[in-house]
């Protein structure tokens, strides 16, 4: 089966399968692993896949996505096109699991599936704690500043870590947060997971010297740091390493405040 794969977290999917041979093109952004998209096309940005370029590969699935506003965009041209394709949108930790049984079903593996899903769900397994949960600020973008809301997955993998959303009641995917809203929830700890920035260019000299953030407890006890936008903000198999670096922040944090 030729397949294209429009983000990043289909990608990944499709890899963690083993049926990385089956790809034909990606998102410019997928990135792992590595050696299994070498060589592959690459269809442009996930908000401005190449539909040309896309259709001229004929693949007989293409993985896109809703998970981000703009890319309902990118579904519309696809259905113009007339290409078989599914377009996941989820909302939590069951979503993905759902979202990995639909892709391993329509490439036949669904086995395969439901082993990669049993390996996650091992891997999420709630630790016990004795802690309270701690208020945790998690920054998709800095200017202005946006975090998860309401129908985020991360809202669960902070559960999971001992930690909670501060807006996670808000609705959407996202929202954009003022400095008076973030001084009000007062998070313990800010995770800067940039969307589309390298990791090595997260500055946590931008959110410590944010003005209006001066009150801030993450700010004032330097408990700001970054965890990639791949273990966060993908919804796939990675989730499962970003809980675990979200687990050792949230400890690191406690052991601070007692």
């Amino acid at each position: 089966m030729r397949v294209a794969s429009l983000t990043c977290s289909n990608t990944e999917i499709v890899c963690a399968l083993g049926l990385s041979h089956q790809l034909v093109g990606v998102d410019d952004h997928s990135d792992h692993p590595v050696a299994a998209l070498e060589g592959l096309t690459r269809l442009g940005p996930d908000l401005s896949i190449d539909l040309d370029r896309l259709a001229e590969l004929k693949p007989d699935l293409t993985l896109a996505s809703l998970t981000v506003p703009g890319h309902e965009k990118v579904v519309d041209g696809i259905l113009q096109l007339g290409l078989d394709h599914i377009a996941p949108d989820p909302r939590c930790i069951d979503d993905i699991y759902r979202d990995i049984r639909q892709i391993a079903s329509l490439l036949e593996v669904p086995s395969r599936g439901e082993a990669l899903i049993g390996w996650m769900e091992k891997g999420l397994e709630p630790g016990e704690s004795e802690i309270d949960p701690v208020p945790v600020l998690v920054e998709w973008w800095p200017k202005p500043v946006y975090v998860p809301a309401r129908h985020s997955w991360v809202n669960q993998m902070l559960e999971l870590a001992g930690g909670f959303n501060p807006w996670a009641e808000s609705e959407g995917h996202s929202r954009e947060v003022s400095p008076e809203e973030v001084t009000s929830k007062d998070p313990q700890a800010v995770v800067i997971s940039w969307c589309g920035v390298d990791a090595h260019q997260y500055k946590p000299d931008k959110v410590i010297t944010r003005k209006g953030w001066e009150s801030v407890t993450a700010v004032c006890q330097g408990q700001v740091l970054g965890i990639p936008e791949a273990y966060l903000g993908r919804p796939g198999p990675r989730i499962v390493e970003g809980v675990r670096r979200l687990r050792s922040l949230i400890r690191s944090v406690s052991r601070g405040s007692a």
